[in-house]
């Protein structure tokens, strides 16, 4: 069995300690080093080029971002997949994260179960693959888990329809009943909020899902959902995805 070459970066000694007592609890991954800044974690990838990096994001000096810059810089074949771990949930982080290349972006204190499933989905998929950030967990904010869903299911943070459907899903929670006057009320709140038209907001919303589609990530949505809520040949309505979404964050959120 080929195992997976992974590097753990982390200023956090205890944290580094932590992960690597777990991980070589694991047959399939051999831990090829650790570092605890930025500049040792790129010469680690140049001398052990390991097939992912667990990567803190706030370190002293280079931080995590400047070595995903780096990264990027690099030869294809030296380029790691990432996980980011921090402390730091924020949403602006997350974007420019995964922006960078992260293919999941996990917020400490983590579960090392959770870690080690997505480790495998990141080495299940190809380099070409759109990232996949971590599924929520419990006590994650509204906003983080909905980024956290649209990125999973293919949904980039820089067009317009990602704020809009989040708005949309978000007013949707507070008031279900805005479901049903879309047209009336929902599509003309969001455009109040972003200065824009309700046509521009219905227009931006379908695209975003059909970009999730084009994709072909209907089996990743299944997967956040627990259950078959779309085939692919079977695109739903603006209101059936901001209704479905609303009804999954009404569940996951606490009463």
């Amino acid at each position: 069995m080929q195992q997976i070459k992974v590097a753990i970066v982390d200023d956090n000694a205890e944290i580094r300690e932590h992960l690597i007592h777990f991980l070589e609890e694991e047959r399939s991954i051999r831990i090829v080093g650790q570092a605890e800044n930025g500049l040792d974690a790129l010469n680690l990838i140049r001398d052990e080029k390991p097939d992912l990096l667990l990567l803190d994001m706030i370190m002293p000096g280079l931080d995590g971002f400047g070595v995903l810059q780096h990264i990027q810089l690099m030869p294809k074949e030296l380029r790691p997949r990432v996980i980011a771990i921090t402390a730091l949930g924020r949403d602006d982080f997350i974007r420019r994260a995964i922006a960078l290349g992260v293919s999941y972006y996990m917020v400490k204190p983590i579960d090392v179960n959770v870690l080690m499933d997505r480790i495998r989905d990141v080495l299940r998929h190809s380099e070409n693959a759109a990232p996949l950030p971590l599924l929520p967990l419990p006590g994650t904010s509204m906003d983080e888990k909905l980024s956290n869903i649209f990125l999973s299911v293919g949904i980039p943070a820089h067009i317009k329809g990602y704020q809009f459907l989040r708005e949309a899903v978000k007013l949707v929670v507070n008031d279900h009943n805005m479901i049903g006057a879309i047209t009336k009320e929902l599509y003309p709140t969001i455009a109040h909020t972003f200065a824009t038209t309700p046509s521009k907001v219905e227009r931006a919303i379908r695209h975003a899902i059909e970009v999730a589609w084009n994709r072909g990530r209907v089996e990743t949505l299944n997967k956040t959902f627990g259950c078959t809520v779309a085939l692919p040949g079977e695109k739903p309505t603006n209101g059936e995805f901001i209704a479905l979404l609303a009804d999954k964050l009404s569940v996951d959120l606490p009463a």
